[in-house]
């Protein structure tokens, strides 16, 4: 079966009417995490490849080198295969810059937020450009999750308000090293701002919602779990991790989960999104 014809199979379900009680629950719960790891293909292939590239690389070629290889082989592939489309390649293309840029700040020399301790010809500013993607990946799957769960947006906040929200996010990702983090003031903000916004998505046959923000909170979690592998691996390294692993700071959770607020927030602005979105006047 084709992958296109398994999204097919998995959307487009035929109503089941005689399921009800315990089976209805384990059969949508089922599909649910079926779907989310369908949606995780992007993230999920490139997160495989950054355990089973071994550090000395491949073939003389360093490990940071082929994952730049494999990623881009990887979203080119998703492209031709229409699993995703040229005007959400652009979204994702935007995810790249903007976590590229904040990978050039956070490593360098007087901020020195982590490292990426092994060579490649491909490091620039001290960022392998891989690294780019792995934002990227958080912005794939947002995109392919929309869409396998026939997602829509109830109370969304206005466009210049959730703009403004994502843009003072991404903000202090920099400016905390210098006049203080505000993230939970920034936070408090976002926490009204989406207090009423609920997405509603079906994981079978029937509609399902939840609230937003928690929906930003999870994915933050396990962001942060996936973090954790990483490091561990030695992809790269927090400073408390140079001489021994060490677990990433629990902290980490929350600028995870603010960094999916501003990823959400670039991906409701394509325009095929935009028509599931319920902004009140």
């Amino acid at each position: 079966m084709k992958l296109s014809q398994f999204d097919v199979w998995l959307i487009h379900r035929a109503p089941e009417t005689e399921l009800s009680g315990f089976s209805r629950f384990f059969k949508e719960f089922w599909f649910f995490g079926l779907k989310n790891a369908r949606a995780c293909l992007f993230a999920g292939l490139f997160f495989l490849s950054m355990m089973f590239v071994p550090r000395t690389g491949v073939l003389g070629v360093p490990k940071y080198d082929v994952l730049l290889i494999i990623a881009v082989s990887i979203q080119a592939w998703m492209v031709w295969a229409k699993l995703e489309t040229w005007d959400e390649l652009k979204a994702i293309t935007v995810f790249h810059l903007v976590g590229f840029a904040l990978e050039a700040f956070k490593v360098s020399g007087s901020i020195g937020s982590w490292s990426y301790p092994l060579e490649g010809y491909t490091k620039l500013f001290g960022v392998p450009l891989f690294s780019g993607f792995m934002y990227a990946a958080v912005g794939s799957y947002i995109i392919q999750a929309w869409r396998l769960f026939d997602m829509r947006i109830r109370h969304h906040p206005s466009y210049w308000l959730a703009t403004l929200a994502a843009l003072m996010i991404y903000a202090n990702f920099f400016t905390h090293h210098f006049i203080g983090d505000y993230r939970w003031y920034i936070g408090a903000f976002v926490l009204g701002l989406y207090s009423r916004t609920r997405v509603v998505f079906r994981p079978l046959d029937r509609d399902r919602w939840m609230p937003l923000l928690l929906g930003f909170i999870l994915t933050g979690f396990f962001i942060w779990l996936a973090e954790n592998i990483g490091t561990f691996l030695g992809v790269w390294q927090y400073p408390n991790q140079m001489g021994a692993w060490a677990t990433v700071h629990i902290g980490k959770w929350s600028s995870w989960a603010m960094l999916v607020v501003m990823t959400f927030t670039i991906i409701v602005n394509l325009k095929h999104v935009k028509e599931t979105i319920h902004v009140p006047e």
